[in-house]
C-alpha cells in the first residue's frame, strides 16, 4: 500500500468512528443520566416525541412514558441503576441512525435481568436524539458486564 491509501484509510476510519461517538452520545448519556439519577441528563437524550416500548415475556408490545420513566430514575439514589450495554451495530442513512446494543441491568450492584435494546434515533438541529427504543427483558442467560 502506498502513503496515499494508507492516510485515506486512516482518515475514513477516524471520521466514521467520531460520527459513531456523536450518534452513541445520548445512548450514553441515557444510561449515564440513569446511573447518577439525573432526570435532566435522561432527559436530554430523547427527542420531544420519543418511544419506549418493551417486548414482555408472553410477546407483547408494552408502551411506558417517556415522562413517567424519567420521573422515575429521580427516585433512586445515584448508582442504584447500572444499565451496561455492548454497541453491536449502527446503521445510518442520512439523519437516522439505528443502533443495536445487549445489556445487562444492575440494580443496587446486584444483576436484575438482561436482553437487548433497539434504539433508532433521529438528527435534529445537528444533534442526534433518541426517538424510539424497544428492549427485550429476560433473566435467564444473562452474562455480567464489567
Amino acid at each position: 500500500m502506498n502513503k496515499i491509501t494508507i492516510l485515506i484509510l486512516l482518515f475514513s476510519t477516524f471520521c466514521f468512528g467520531q460520527k459513531n461517538q456523536e450518534i452513541e452520545k445520548p445512548i450514553r448519556n441515557l444510561f449515564l443520566g440513569m446511573k447518577n439519577a439525573d432526570p435532566e441528563l435522561v432527559k436530554s437524550a430523547f427527542a420531544e416525541n420519543a418511544v419506549l416500548q418493551t417486548i414482555t415475556k408472553d410477546g407483547s408490545v408494552k408502551s411506558d412514558s417517556i415522562q413517567d420513566f424519567i420521573t422515575s430514575v429521580s427516585k433512586f439514589s445515584k448508582g442504584d441503576l447500572d444499565e451496561r450495554i455492548t454497541v453491536e451495530a449502527i446503521h445510518t442513512d442520512g439523519d437516522l441512525a439505528s443502533v443495536f446494543t445487549p445489556y445487562s441491568f444492575y440494580l443496587k450492584g446486584k444483576l436484575s435481568h438482561c436482553g437487548a435494546n433497539s434504539f433508532q434515533l433521529v438528527k435534529q438541529n445537528k444533534e442526534w436524539k433518541i426517538q424510539y427504543i424497544i428492549d427485550t427483558r429476560r433473566k435467564e442467560n444473562c452474562k455480567e458486564v464489567k
